[in-house]
């Protein structure tokens, strides 16, 4: 068990954050968010170390896996909007690296450094997964999770193809099955948060999109940073100003972005949604729609919760402990052919 370490000594005002969830969740809300408050270090690239580098390459601490870490991560779309030095970056790594945490915090603390602040957050939906190794390798990390309905996020992800289900369940079991995908996500990083109280805050997505000064104020509060809404809106950078939404371009697309499963959803869907992951949107504080005699869970409901729980808890320890990970796909990288460094970090993706 990770243990909070409330005498970090490391000021909580200068200490750095990172933004997860389930994808589909508002990570890229939340995370624009912060930016458009001030004070944070401008970076908008992806830095998925413990997800794909270190399965795919091997720990940090070997330096030949640093160097290919090195080679890859050059060509990478994160590392071309990180504006940094690609000579001075490999020299610390290749010096001073020991951990994905450390890869982290190097490459984030040249960023914070190169843009004169002294703070920096990151934000990645899958780092739900990892709150343990990060808390370990970097102990004064601060998380915020946030969480939104999983009848939006299993509606969200079926458009836009974001989660693919056992080849059994991709016809009409496809939603419930996506369903199961985001209670899995959000149960497990739940459960990490619960190792690091002091550390860990969860936020509704429904809570951000309408409530916005009252939950700024909560989570400023937690960060000890200045979370004025009035600059924030001022400012709009990123999703705060461009939609990201997986409806646009659908006729009668809804303006909130809140609840669009009420419109978009039939009775029958909702059900067998609410059957199969009604015990975590009520733990979550979602009230449920379909009548407790309509949404029984049964055999098929219990086998389905058990069926995705272990076959994704297996993919992520194999990915991580074994070296099937090595089949890491990179895709997400977006790699190029050269290397470019010294270039300025964009303000929109």
């Amino acid at each position: 068990m990770v243990v909070a370490q409330e005498n970090s000594s490391v000021e909580r005002s200068r200490r750095p954050v990172f933004v997860m969830g389930c994808h589909r969740s508002g990570t890229n809300l939340l995370y624009d968010t912060l930016l458009s408050a001030g004070g944070f270090a401008m970076y908008r690239g992806y830095l998925p170390v413990y997800k794909i580098l270190i399965p795919r390459f091997g720990r940090l601490d070997v330096r030949e896996n640093r160097s290919k870490i090195m080679e890859v991560w050059l060509k990478s779309k994160g590392f071309r909007r990180s504006g940094l030095d690609a000579a001075g970056l490999t020299e610390k790594v290749l010096r001073d690296c020991r951990s994905g945490g450390d890869f982290i915090r190097i490459t984030m603390d040249e960023v914070a450094r190169k843009q004169n602040v002294q703070r920096w957050a990151v934000y990645d939906p899958d780092n739900v997964l990892h709150v343990a190794r990060v808390k370990r390798d970097i102990p004064e990390a601060l998380f915020i999770h946030i969480i939104r309905d999983g009848r939006d996020i299993a509606l969200s992800l079926k458009t836009m193809g974001g989660f693919q289900p056992l080849p059994w369940d991709r016809g009409e079991r496809s939603l419930p099955a996506t369903a199961a995908y985001w209670r899995w996500m959000v149960r497990r990083g739940r459960a990490a948060g619960r190792a690091i109280p002091e550390d860990y805050i969860e936020v509704r997505y429904e809570d951000l999109v309408g409530n916005p000064r009252e939950t700024l104020a909560r989570l400023g509060t937690f960060l000890d940073h200045d979370l004025d809404y009035d600059r924030i809106r001022g400012a709009s950078l990123g999703r705060l100003s461009e939609s990201n939404s997986s409806f646009r371009g659908l006729a009668g697309e809804e303006q909130s972005p809140v609840q669009r499963w009420k419109q978009r959803l039939r009775g029958q869907e909702v059900a067998r949604i609410e059957a199969l992951v009604g015990d975590c949107l009520a733990e979550n504080g979602y009230e449920l729609a379909t009548p407790a005699s309509e949404r029984r869970s049964g055999l098929q409901e219990r086998w389905m919760r058990l069926e995705y729980d272990t076959f994704l808890s297996s993919k992520l320890w194999l990915k991580i402990e074994t070296p099937v990970g090595r089949l890491a796909n990179m895709e997400a990288l977006e790699l190029s052919d050269g290397v470019r460094g010294g270039e300025a970090a964009p303000e929109r993706p």
